[in-house]
């Protein structure tokens, strides 16, 4: 089944002067799938992932989400659509410094309100043990070392069990031990818990590894390579 499915997408800037920065994208994406957009810098494959992750809807053309289309929808409902299907996680890690590791993680769920806040704290605590940083649960963040701080962002990408984990270049920071470990951790969630993970990434290892490719270049796909 698609959970995402892009039909003839364009985008363009308008400041200092109009310019397209997508081209005509069209392409699909299995649930449960691992996917990197690849290309050079200024390609347009962090404007396409922050179209995806619905953070801009100001574009030509369709993106279906779980059956949903995003064009036209307002604030409110997008907001809202993140919250219960979309992680995002940077390339910087975008953690609180003076709040603690635990109390990081479980604000997203804190928002959405879903569950008991105990229940909150104890599913932080369960993914904080996954991502192997549970020891680090009561220290604050600051206080991390930056591969730490990035597995605390995936936890907290993933509280509220999102259809979607959607990186930008969530491994850029990190060394190449730290990034392949991160990697690990992104399969490891997309064949146990069944969620699709989109990735930004420059690094052909990681790219390599991925169930699909879409190569960008000049805002084009250039290629989809599937494995």
């Amino acid at each position: 089944m698609n959970l995402i499915t892009v039909k003839n997408v364009s985008k363009y800037f308008l400041q200092p002067t109009r310019m397209q920065v997508l081209n005509d994208i069209s392409f699909e994406v299995e649930k449960s799938k691992f996917i990197t957009i690849t290309g050079k810098s200024g390609s347009g494959k962090s404007t396409l992932l922050y179209l995806l992750s619905t953070m801009d809807t100001r574009f030509e053309g369709s993106i279906r989400i779980n059956q949903e289309e995003m064009l036209g929808r307002n604030n409110s409902w997008l907001a809202d659509f993140r919250n219960h299907h979309i992680g995002f996680v940077f390339q910087f890690h975008y953690l609180l410094p003076e709040f603690t590791v635990l109390r990081n993680v479980m604000l997203p769920a804190l928002k959405l309100r879903r569950y008991p806040v105990a229940e909150i704290e104890h599913r932080a605590m369960e993914l904080l043990q996954l991502l192997g940083v549970g020891e680090q649960a009561h220290k604050r963040a600051s206080l991390l070392s930056g591969g730490q701080q990035q597995r605390v962002a995936i936890a907290r990408a993933m509280i509220n069990e999102p259809l979607i984990i959607m990186g930008d270049e969530p491994t850029g920071n990190l060394d190449s031990y730290n990034s392949a470990a991160v990697f690990e951790l992104f399969r490891k969630m997309s064949a146990e818990k069944g969620q699709t993970i989109l990735m930004v990434t420059h690094d052909e290892d990681i790219a390599r590894k991925s169930d699909q490719t879409i190569h960008l270049a000049d805002g084009k796909i250039d290629e989809i390579m599937v494995r």
